[in-house]
């Protein structure tokens, strides 16, 4: 349904007692013990990330930067971050990550935020984490961010109307 992420293991699975190592890998493919393990090594490097990010993607798309004329950048790079490790650490616990979600989904909408910015989101987000990663960085890492990425942005989309 709409209001249940595409990449989380359904109710149903777990009630049927699904074990975790095969609810690791859910019904979209989503690597959830890679995400995890990956976001791990990551997340001391987690401000440079997100300072390295809105750098980038204010350079690809110069147009964007407007709708964040009224945040501090040290403040965003926060939200970022907060966001990220919320996402990670929710994974296993679909309605947490649901609800979170949508209610992001409908404040960005607020602020602006269309299909082609969760675009532009997702792929510049997916190059800054490749290139702080360097050689760690698998073509399964890849795939993993962005199936999650994806879904992410489907779910905030769906729910912002």
């Amino acid at each position: 349904t709409s209001n249940e992420l595409e990449f989380i293991n359904s109710a149903s699975q777990r009630k049927a007692g699904a074990n975790n190592s095969s609810s690791t890998q859910t019904k979209a493919s989503l690597n959830v013990a890679l995400l995890e393990e990956s976001f791990s090594a990551l997340a001391p490097q987690g401000e440079h990330i997100a300072e390295k990010f809105y750098k980038e993607l204010f350079h690809r798309y110069p147009n964007v930067k407007a709708l964040f004329a009224h945040v501090s950048p040290s403040e965003q790079e926060k939200k970022l971050l907060s966001a990220l490790t919320l996402v990670v650490k929710n994974l296993r616990n679909p309605q947490v990550l649901t609800d979170t979600l949508q209610q992001l989904g409908k404040r960005h909408k607020d602020y602006g935020a269309n299909a082609g910015l969760y675009k532009a989101v997702c792929a510049t987000l997916l190059d800054v984490l490749k290139d702080t990663a360097g050689s760690q960085w698998t073509d399964e890492i890849h795939q993993a961010w962005s199936d999650a990425l994806q879904s992410i942005s489907r779910t905030m989309l769906n729910a912002a109307g």
